[in-house]
């Protein structure tokens, strides 16, 4: 391959990051900072690079943190764990992601669209505007997989997470080119003080009804709570 062919390969890996924003747990050095980047102040979500914060449907602690370089992609993503949990075992679980741009040459963050689990069993996506950023949201059915290997620093812990189904909401917008924010709230479904189905037929939209259709309500209704209260800046 010529060198000027080389170099132009080069250049255009530069000037464009694509990012894929994957549940990645690698070491521990954001822990040690991951108070002052984000602070729980009640029920209130605040992070401070970049600058965000929401209300969260619950009081919710932290849990664990972690980040992990990604050298090819000019980015590193910083991962936090946040849950609230009765008699050990995990109810309620909030995971933000944001990944940051490590080089200042290269172009923006490119970052892909959502995209649920499976189709019958999303309930919700679309876009909001805040101000200049587009926030993402999807709204679905899915699955603790308490085996996971992202979800083993957890578990080690001692705290119990089933396998059970959770609804789901997640959040996804760059406040600024240089960072992007994946944020995904879930909460066990049998945590509502409602008996419902574990049948996933019965979740599915199309069929949606009852006891299970009351569930959502009220989770849709705390999700939208925290999309309607997050603001892309510091307060």
């Amino acid at each position: 391959m010529p060198v000027d062919s080389r170099e132009d390969k080069k250049t255009e890996i530069m000037k464009k990051i694509s990012i894929v924003i994957a549940l990645v747990l690698v070491g521990s050095s954001w822990a040690l900072g991951a108070g002052k980047d984000i602070d729980i102040q009640g029920k209130r979500l605040i992070s401070q690079r970049p600058p965000f914060s929401f209300n969260l449907p619950s009081e919710l602690q932290w849990i664990y943190a972690s980040s992990a370089e990604h050298p090819s992609e000019n980015s590193r993503t910083r991962t936090a764990f946040f849950i609230r949990e009765n008699r050990n075992r995990i109810e309620e679980m909030l995971i933000i992601q944001i990944a940051d741009k490590t080089n200042p040459q290269a172009g923006p963050i490119v970052v892909p669209p959502l995209k649920p689990f499976n189709e019958k069993r999303m309930y919700t996506k679309g876009k909001i505007k805040k101000g200049e950023a587009e926030v993402e949201y999807l709204t679905q059915l899915m699955a603790w997989n308490p085996e996971a290997p992202s979800l083993q620093p957890i578990i080690k812990k001692g705290l119990l997470l089933s396998s059970q189904w959770v609804l789901q909401c997640q959040f996804l917008f760059q406040p600024r080119l240089e960072h992007a924010v994946f944020i995904r709230y879930a909460k066990d479904i049998h945590s509502f003080g409602i008996k419902v189905s574990d049948e996933g037929k019965n979740w599915e939209k199309e069929s949606i009804s009852g006891e299970e259709k009351k569930v959502y309500e009220s989770f849709q209704k705390a999700t939208s709570g925290m999309m309607k209260s997050l603001a892309l800046t510091s307060p």
